[in-house]
């Protein structure tokens, strides 16, 4: 019984801190059309925990784009410092993503191969929080992904956010 009442007890716990963001990646959206969504809730003043979606817009023909068409990223966060408007942070991801990579065989024939993969990564970052609520955070890091023969074997992880505490 001390067991239950000591987990219920650490589970209200984390979700009293309250602290929750919702923020969109400018910088994907305005340099390689896809869109990229997070979620982001705050464990204590160190740590947080999150999700991004992120959906590429861009035809596969394109110069520069992203080879993953969908990619959802569960993180953790560990900020090192407490100061309320400008912390740094390192990251933990697992990015599973699907997409098209680009295979070119002997005859210079380019052809699409279909992936799902999952990577598992770092990155790091600086976030800055406006006493309105604005908050803005640039990061960046890479992952490998695990399992697929078909997929890329590096999974990018770069953005800048815009958005708003809750």
């Amino acid at each position: 019984m001390k067991k239950l009442l000591l987990l219920s007890a650490l589970f209200i716990s984390s979700f009293t801190f309250s602290q929750k963001e919702i923020k969109l990646d400018i910088a994907d959206a305005l340099v390689i059309r896809s869109l990229e969504f997070s979620y982001e809730q705050y464990i204590n003043t160190e740590s947080s925990f999150g999700v991004s979606a992120l959906f590429n817009l861009a035809k596969q023909d394109v110069d520069f784009r992203y080879n993953e068409n969908v990619m959802i990223t569960p993180y953790y966060r560990h900020y090192f410092t407490t100061d309320y408007a400008w912390n740094f942070f390192g990251e933990g991801f697992l990015g599973i993503n699907s997409g098209k990579d680009l295979n070119v065989d002997t005859s210079l024939t380019t052809t699409y191969t279909n992936y799902t993969d999952a990577a598992l990564g770092i990155a790091a970052g600086l976030k800055y929080v406006a006493n309105g609520g604005l908050t803005i955070d640039a990061y960046a890091g890479i992952g490998r992904n695990l399992f697929g023969s078909n997929s890329p074997t590096l999974v990018p992880r770069i953005g800048v956010n815009v958005g708003w505490r809750l």
